[in-house]
């Protein structure tokens, strides 16, 4: 009987809290990088039309230069590796943009940052949020450029020629791969190298890697 009583009185071990859960580090580093990536954006919208003037000679192809306003989601989904961590980030840019000023007007610049976070966030979650290296983050790169480019071919380029579509939509998979994929991986890894990371996952996972 007293041995049943003092298993029953005997203390719990607090349950580990979820790898999922979002603390409140990873909210305020997740809106810091938002922010930050939402000042980037800006300045890009600034000089677009210079920027990329030099691909007009194919229609379509500036769509590899525009993906750079969908690297933030993959940046911020590698640094918090949590769900949600992809649209967050990226809307929290896309809606700094907006209220710094943006020629594409604000409801259009929030709308294309969730529809290009999701389009990151839906390749993390079909590894189940566990594996973060740069093949990963190219594939997610990669969806996010997909989602911009649908994104844009329904709002703004409506019954364009076949030939402009498919330069669009593969000019923003290749450049998201590379610019909204192997940049914020290069970023990221710098950064846990640094030890800026070391309350996160990703940079746990790169102290043990060295």
């Amino acid at each position: 009987m007293s041995t049943r009583t003092e298993t029953l009185t005997q203390p719990q071990a607090p349950a580990a809290p979820s790898r999922f859960r979002w603390r409140v580090v990873d909210i305020v580093v997740a809106s810091v990088l938002g922010v930050a990536a939402g000042i980037v954006f800006w300045a890009w919208g600034l000089g677009w039309s210079a920027i990329s003037a030099p691909f007009q000679f194919l229609p379509g192809l500036q769509a590899s230069l525009a993906t750079l306003w969908v690297a933030a989601g993959v940046l911020g989904a590698l640094v918090i590796r949590k769900p949600g961590a992809a649209i967050f980030v990226e809307t929290v840019a896309a809606a700094v943009s907006a209220l710094v000023g943006t020629q594409w007007g604000g409801f259009l610049t929030i709308e294309a940052g969730i529809v290009q976070g999701l389009g990151a966030e839906i390749i993390f979650l079909l590894f189940f949020y566990r594996v973060w290296n740069l093949p990963v983050a190219m594939l997610a790169g990669a969806g996010a450029g997909l989602a911009m480019a649908i994104n844009d071919l329904v709002l703004w380029y409506p019954g364009s020629a076949f030939g402009f579509v498919a330069v669009y939509t593969i000019s923003a998979i290749v450049g998201g791969a590379i610019v909204a994929g192997v940049l914020p991986w290069l970023a990221a890894t710098g950064l846990a190298r640094t030890g800026a990371l070391d309350r996160f996952a990703s940079g746990r996972a790169s102290a043990r890697r060295v």
